[in-house]
C-alpha cells in the first residue's frame, strides 16, 4: 500500500496523478516515461473534497478505468459516512455501489473487508 506521495500514471491517456492511496499486489511496475510513477495498481482510493469530487468521480475515474491492472476504486465521502465502490467484474464490466455507516467495504480482488464505521472513526465530516 502506498500513500498519496506516489504518482500513478495511466499510459493509455497520458495522465499522471496522485491518488490518496494505491495498492499493488506483486512487484510495483513503473512507467517508462516516469520512473517514479506506478502503472500497475489493483486498488485506488480517493477521499473526496468539495473542490475535487466532480473531477474524481468523473474524468479521473474514466482515466483510471484504462489501467489494465485496476480492479477497484474507492471514493471516501467527505460529507457523509459513505464509500462508493467502483469495481471491475470478472467479465471486465464496471459496476458501482455505495456502502454506508453500518455496512462494510467488501472487495473480491484485492480481498478486503473493512467496516465503514471504522474508516470514519474520529473523523469530523464537512457540513453543507
Amino acid at each position: 500500500m502506498f500513500s498519496s506521495d506516489l504518482r500513478v500514471r495511466i499510459e493509455a491517456t497520458d495522465l499522471t496523478t496522485f491518488p490518496d492511496a494505491s495498492v499493488v499486489c506483486g512487484p510495483p511496475q513503473t512507467s517508462d516515461k516516469d520512473a517514479h510513477a506506478l502503472v500497475n495498481p489493483v486498488l485506488l482510493v480517493e477521499v473526496t473534497s468539495r473542490s475535487t469530487e466532480d473531477y474524481d468521480r468523473g474524468d479521473k475515474l474514466s482515466h483510471y478505468k484504462q489501467l489494465e491492472s485496476l480492479r477497484a476504486v474507492l471514493f471516501v465521502s467527505h460529507r457523509e459516512r459513505r464509500v462508493t465502490i467502483v469495481e471491475r467484474g470478472i467479465d471486465g464490466a464496471w459496476s458501482e455501489r455505495d456502502v454506508r455507516d453500518h455496512e462494510s467495504v467488501a472487495l473480491r480482488e484485492p480481498r478486503l473487508d473493512l467496516a465503514v464505521a471504522a474508516l470514519y472513526e474520529g473523523v469530523a465530516l464537512e457540513s453543507g
